[in-house]
């Protein structure tokens, strides 16, 4: 079995080939990553020293390249993170988002027809059903629930899960889908609230909180979620969309005080910023049907799971210091100091 793992070098993508390298070795993998601010190719050295893994440098959207690839690699199933992902960077350049995660899907979607790929799948993201009131926690997003964008990442994200779910319609293409909550975890990209918080912190620099910091996410360990989506890789039924949540919702502000007191650190480095334009209020989501059909459960709570996260902030200083380099301190400077 040959599978290939788009946007492998970045979060979500580099801990499931870890997890599918060790968890599944009859697996052959390729990775394919353009490589950009969020992808980094130390996350993979392990995974490079491994004989059933390859990493390819390319852009989902180079529809020759890609076809290339297809032609000489005769995939059997490909699993697609590659996308642009920061809300903030999607309200500042929309335009590359769209390129990403709409064309580079559809280049996708059409090598999988061509090249007859047994399944493709999706990930999406729950932030495509739009916002929950916070008043109401007796509601949750389900697969049914209509998508309703805030963002141009989240409209971009919601694009590219109608046109997968038009192929299967179209051209009975083999696709499946999975919208996520909120990930924490090794690997994740120092600008996102919970590393940014565990950097900061450790350099004793204020934490910037959007708005009253009300704002609730559900929050799901990484592993979890590539447990699941293997599942849905290998038993999930075709043309189907399949929900995954932590059942861990905090506001953004408890996620923040909880990482200071693991650290240690004070709460006076918080500091509230002017809020996101368009800042969706709460996302909860309802996995009951990935449980009913394919038995995944979350396994890790966030109080084991941001443990585990902040000890391996602190054994691998040297890969996120690494990232915090002056192009990224321009860009928090130009996200949040005017705030």
């Amino acid at each position: 079995m040959k599978i290939l793992v788009t946007g492998g070098a970045g979060f979500i993508g580099s801990n499931f080939i870890y997890y599918m390298l060790e968890n599944r070795p009859d697996y052959d993998i390729v990775c394919l990553d353009k490589l950009t601010y969020a992808g980094n190719l130390k996350t993979l050295s392990e995974a490079i020293q491994n004989p059933k893994f390859k990493f390819v440098k390319g852009d989902i959207a180079d529809r020759e390249f890609v076809d290339n690839l297809f032609s000489q690699e005769i995939f059997d199933k490909v699993v697609n993170f590659a996308a642009e992902s920061h809300v903030d960077r999607s309200i500042e350049s929309p335009g590359i988002f769209l390129q990403t995660n709409i064309m580079g899907t559809a280049s996708l979607l059409d090598a999988c027809r061509k090249h007859s790929v047994s399944r493709y799948h999706q990930v999406s993201t729950d932030e495509v059903y739009g916002d929950l009131p916070l008043d109401r926690t007796d509601l949750f997003f389900t697969e049914e629930t209509p998508i309703h964008t805030s963002s141009p990442y989240s409209a971009s994200k919601a694009s590219a899960d109608l046109l997968t779910l038009a192929y299967f319609r179209t051209y009975n293409l083999p696709v499946t889908i999975s919208r996520c909550s909120n990930n924490y975890g090794p690997y994740h990209f120092p600008e996102k609230l919970i590393p940014l918080i565990i950097s900061r912190a450790l350099n004793n620099e204020s934490i910037p909180v959007y708005g009253n910091g009300l704002n609730v996410r559900d929050w799901l360990y990484v592993e979890d979620h590539c447990k699941a989506i293997a599942m849905i890789l290998e038993n999930g039924r075709e043309g189907e969309v399949y929900n995954i949540g932590g059942h861990n919702e905090k506001t953004n502000i408890d996620v923040v005080k909880t990482v200071l007191s693991i650290l240690g650190k004070p709460e006076s480095l918080i500091t509230y910023v002017k809020d996101r334009a368009g800042h969706d209020l709460r996302y909860a989501i309802d996995p009951a049907k990935i449980h009913s059909e394919l038995g995944w459960l979350p396994e890790t709570t966030f109080e084991d799971g941001i443990e585990k996260t902040i000890k391996w902030y602190l054994d691998n200083k040297e890969w996120w210091q690494d990232i915090i380099n002056g192009e990224y301190r321009n860009y928090y400077e130009k996200m949040y100091g005017n705030r």
